[in-house]
């Protein structure tokens, strides 16, 4: 599903990552972990397709994406890949339906069926209330689950996620990880999520562990041996 070979990142005279090999699974929940400054957020980017590795390649479901220009890599990402982050950067001046809409509108679906498909996640989701509220009208929970929306909206076979618990109380980070593996047992996604959360990170199928740019440790989690 996710492959990188020899992936490398320097800013300036900081080598950030370094020959980075992974090798991740369809449908595998994967954790990254490390101290403040070991690369994750930006192997993260790379996988993404949000920033260029220095080096190395990358494939995802077998498209080296380090190949693409500008313009195919957005159309890749776009269909291919949801974001969801720390902070859930929803447009404060659009309902929780418009915002979930919004990669859909970018790929070019019609309104109805992208309204349908907002619908259908937001009863999923168990939001189904919260369709016309903006988002200072919503809690914090409600609000990152309406990004969880949007980044699934595309139905994208690869969810990245950028602590994305990091700014909920401790019911809903619960909830939120709970979620994540409901996701993935109902729509086969795979998922990357960059987390200090060490019940996220047990809770995964694997741990990779970051330190000074390199893969330290990628073994299985606890509760995948269970």
């Amino acid at each position: 599903m996710i492959k990188t070979d020899n992936i490398s990142k320097s800013f300036d005279n900081l080598n950030v990552l370094k020959e980075i090999e992974l090798n991740i699974k369809k449908g595998e929940i994967v954790s990254v972990t490390g101290p403040s400054g070991a690369g994750k957020t930006t192997l993260l980017q790379i996988i993404g397709t949000l920033l260029d590795a220095d080096k190395g390649t990358i494939l995802i479901e077998d498209t080296d994406i380090t190949n693409l220009n500008q313009k195919k890599l957005a159309k890749f990402r776009n269909e291919h890949i949801g974001f969801v982050f720390q902070f859930h950067h929803l447009l404060p001046e659009f309902t929780a339906i418009e915002n979930i809409c919004m990669p859909a509108f970018i790929k070019g679906t019609d309104k109805k069926s992208a309204v349908k498909k907002a619908i259908d996640l937001l009863n999923f989701l168990n939001l189904s209330d919260r369709a016309e509220h903006k988002p200072n009208e919503m809690s914090g929970g409600e609000q990152q689950r309406v990004a969880v929306a949007r980044a699934l909206i595309n139905n994208p076979s690869v969810i990245l996620a950028d602590e994305p618990s990091g700014n909920l109380d401790t019911e809903n980070k619960k909830a939120l990880h709970q979620l994540f593996f409901s996701l993935r047992d109902k729509f086969e996604q795979t998922f990357v999520i960059v987390t200090h959360n060490n019940e996220l990170a047990h809770m995964s199928d694997r741990i990779i562990k970051l330190e000074d740019g390199k893969i330290i440790n990628g073994k299985q989690s606890e509760s995948a041996e269970n």
